[in-house]
């Protein structure tokens, strides 16, 4: 077992090692159609997605390492991450909640909280629940006062893969007092295949009027603004490199496309809120989601100097994400949609990413 292989060339067992006292594994999963995604319990986090082209060839469409020891020592700690318990940005690692201030989060992006800090939920070994031959579920209980965040939270994710070619992500949390939680997968998609040298030429849509600016740091000022007649408007596809290097301030802030996006939709239903398509292989990505934003990163700090998967390498925007979620600083900003939870109260979400080639 420990010697075999993946479709996408990883071996099971350079997985398998003790990490603060548990196990980590890989699991596959596989659909009727041949499609298969590799995940470690090591951060909930995606390793592979094979998927089909349109000459039927299956592509790694995601980036990852060979190894549990390459993603213990990696710079890119949050490849195919569940990102969390706050997954994007807290002002100055402070926030206020029913009248207590936190104030000791983690500063580990500028003067700013990320991605839940330090030690985030991408960078612990989640329990494994269930496991089938399509299905993960995968169990984390994050205590009371980690990384400087209130209440003992029980997170659960649950990855399927469909027969529909859908890899469904689907986030459940309780806590016994009163924090806040923002939880988002962290994948790393490139649909020419993991390791080719860019994601310029993908053809981008993303069904949102507006966005939220950022000031240097990359926390929004507040007010949405619309992205008509800008280069972040996604409304009709656009390849992904033709406006990234616009003289445009928040594309110069961020060194490229690193923006939260308010999606079209009213509520908490699964709605469609983006397409990708790769003119090399063919392949599409849709994206639905239950959350009100997704942030577009574009990989601009990646620097390709450490090899990947079957020695690959991930230079700048060489991969994008579409990190569904709440908005940054929610916490901070009493006019976003609130990602308090309080005891008695359970979070859920879902988001669905489905490919085809054509």
């Amino acid at each position: 077992m420990k010697s075999e292989k993946t479709l996408s060339g990883l071996t099971i067992g350079n997985f398998e090692k003790q990490v603060d006292g548990k196990t980590t594994r890989l699991c596959v999963l596989r659909n009727r159609n041949g499609y298969e995604l590799a995940v470690t319990n090591y951060g909930a986090k995606i390793v592979s997605l094979m998927v089909k082209d349109r000459e039927g060839n299956l592509i790694d469409i995601v980036t990852g390492h060979n190894s549990i020891d390459e993603y213990l020592a990696s710079e890119e700690p949050y490849f195919g991450a569940v990102c969390g318990r706050y997954g994007n940005r807290i002002a100055k690692g402070r926030f206020e909640l029913d009248g207590i201030v936190y104030d000791k989060l983690a500063i580990n992006n500028g003067p700013n909280n990320l991605h839940g800090g330090i030690k985030g939920f991408n960078a612990v070994v989640w329990d494994i629940k269930h496991v089938s031959d399509d299905t993960i579920v995968l169990a984390y209980a994050s205590p009371d006062g980690e990384e400087g965040f209130p209440g003992k939270l029980d997170v659960e994710v649950t990855y399927c893969l469909t027969s529909d070619n859908e890899v469904v992500i689907t986030y459940a949390a309780e806590t016994d007092k009163p924090t806040v939680v923002n939880l988002t997968n962290h994948s790393y998609f490139n649909l020419s295949g993991a390791g080719a040298p860019s994601i310029y030429d993908h053809l981008l849509t993303i069904h949102a009027d507006f966005y939220l600016p950022t000031d240097e740091t990359a926390i929004p000022y507040g007010p949405k603004e619309k992205v008509e007649e800008t280069p972040m408007d996604f409304r009709i596809p656009h390849a992904i490199g033709e406006r990234i290097d616009d003289d445009f301030e928040q594309l110069v802030f961020g060194k490229g496309y690193d923006h939260t996006y308010i999606l079209n939709k009213g509520g908490s239903e699964l709605t469609a809120f983006a397409r990708c398509v790769s003119p090399k292989t063919g392949i599409s990505m849709e994206g639905y989601t239950s959350e009100p934003g997704v942030q577009l990163y574009t990989g601009n700090w990646m620097t390709g100097n450490f090899e990947g998967k079957n020695g690959q390498r991930y230079p700048s925007r060489s991969a994008f994400c579409l990190e569904t979620q709440h908005f940054p600083d929610s916490p901070n900003k009493p006019g976003y949609p609130s990602t308090v939870l309080r005891p008695g109260e359970r979070f859920s979400s879902r988001t669905i990413y489905q490919f085809s080639a054509g």
